[in-house]
């Protein structure tokens, strides 16, 4: 008797099928036969019976000019996506890259949304032991004053984040400074080079944050991943490990919202 088939075994023809649809969908403009073919590694009859098949569904058309085929894709897959989109909950798709990035660095990990000039905890997870943190679902703060805040805001719009600069809150902790906002602005520009942000007792004495930003599928900000500790467990090299979690699991979390950011740009 031969081998029964493995039902986890990957399918060829749809691995290739599916090179061809990012190809198409990631490129600048419309391609040729055969610089779709080149650019997604598939031969080109196999791409061109793809491409058709495309066609056909609706998901891809074609330009000709003299004697070339230009394709690119269509709407009906934004379509599709956006039914998707509004099926996701991005507190689901994040709770157990919550709960991994929290058990890796021993802090509790939350991801945040903008809501006007606050931020708000939309989904935690908590460490276990006698010490919490006053940081639950549903709780709201200053937009700048957070990590969370400050790795949204520094990947907004400038008509957004214009509108936002009138609402810098002081801080209550010992390392909060006057309220500012070419210091804020400078502050988010070293968030967008880092590729995190780090709030360091401004809020509450002792106490420090460090977050990322999550993009959607429309490479749109839309929340943050960070986690909260003593200020102790953010010094010197540890604040680079504890950021690279928190920026991988940011990562994660926009590639499962939909994302086709460039990891590099959230993880430099």
């Amino acid at each position: 008797m031969g081998a029964e088939p493995n039902p986890r075994a990957a399918s060829p023809s749809t691995d290739r099928a599916l090179r061809v649809l990012e190809t198409l969908v990631q490129a600048e403009g419309s391609l040729t036969l055969t610089m779709l073919a080149q650019e997604a590694g598939v031969p080109l009859a196999t791409c061109a019976s793809i491409v058709q098949t495309f066609e056909e569904r609706g998901y891809a058309n074609r330009q000709v000019v003299g004697r070339s085929h230009f394709w690119q894709p269509t709407l009906r897959l934004y379509a599709m996506a956006t039914r998707l989109v509004r099926k996701i909950d991005p507190t689901n798709v994040s709770r157990q890259h919550l709960r991994s990035l929290s058990d890796k660095v021993g802090m509790p990990a939350h991801l945040g949304a903008l809501d006007g000039a606050t931020i708000v905890y939309v989904a935690k997870a908590a460490t276990p032991g006698f010490v919490q943190f006053d940081t639950f679902v549903g709780k709201v703060a200053p937009f700048n004053l957070t990590a969370l805040g400050r790795a949204i805001t520094a990947y907004l719009p400038e008509s957004e984040l214009v509108s936002l600069l009138d609402h810098l809150a002081p801080g209550a902790g010992p390392r909060a400074r006057r309220p500012s906002v070419r210091a804020f602005r400078r502050e988010l520009a070293e968030t967008r080079e880092r590729g995190y942000a780090f709030e360091d007792e401004e809020e509450q004495a002792e106490i420090s944050c460090v977050a990322a930003p999550v993009f959607d599928a429309g490479d749109r900000v839309a929340y943050a991943v960070g986690v909260t500790g003593f200020s102790s467990e953010f010094s010197g090299a540890k604040l680079h490990t504890v950021a690279a979690a928190v920026r991988q699991t940011a990562s994660a979390i926009s590639s499962e919202l939909g994302s086709l950011v460039p990891p590099q740009r959230t993880l430099r």
